[in-house]
């Protein structure tokens, strides 16, 4: 199946203790049905320091299962994805408004 949420779309929250904020996908794991949202799922993690960085308590965006994740349209609400035919390519767009995402 294609995928209908991409690295860098805007999306929002539907379920979980972080719901209704967004934020941009940083990346996807389509086979885990996971993906990583800036600013959102926020988890204290802690690092050993190194040369390059310093160590102790790093906020860290952890994976959301993608059920819980809605694109955001250009209203600012949160929509479902389609996909059509345009000019012979497959486009994704949202169900909301109809535009292209």
């Amino acid at each position: 199946m294609a995928a209908k949420i991409k690295k860098g779309d805007k999306v929002i929250v539907l379920a979980g203790k972080d719901k209704g904020k967004t934020g941009e996908i940083e990346s996807v794991d389509p086979k885990a049905g996971k993906a990583v949202v800036g600013g959102v799922n926020i988890a204290i993690r802690h690092q050993r320091q190194t040369q390059a960085s310093q160590g102790g308590r790093q906020p860290k965006a952890m994976p959301i299962d993608l059920s819980n994740l809605a694109i955001v349209d250009a209203n600012g609400k949160a929509s479902r994805v389609g996909f059509r035919m345009e000019d012979g390519k497959k486009v994704r767009f949202a169900k909301t408004t109809g535009d292209v995402i």
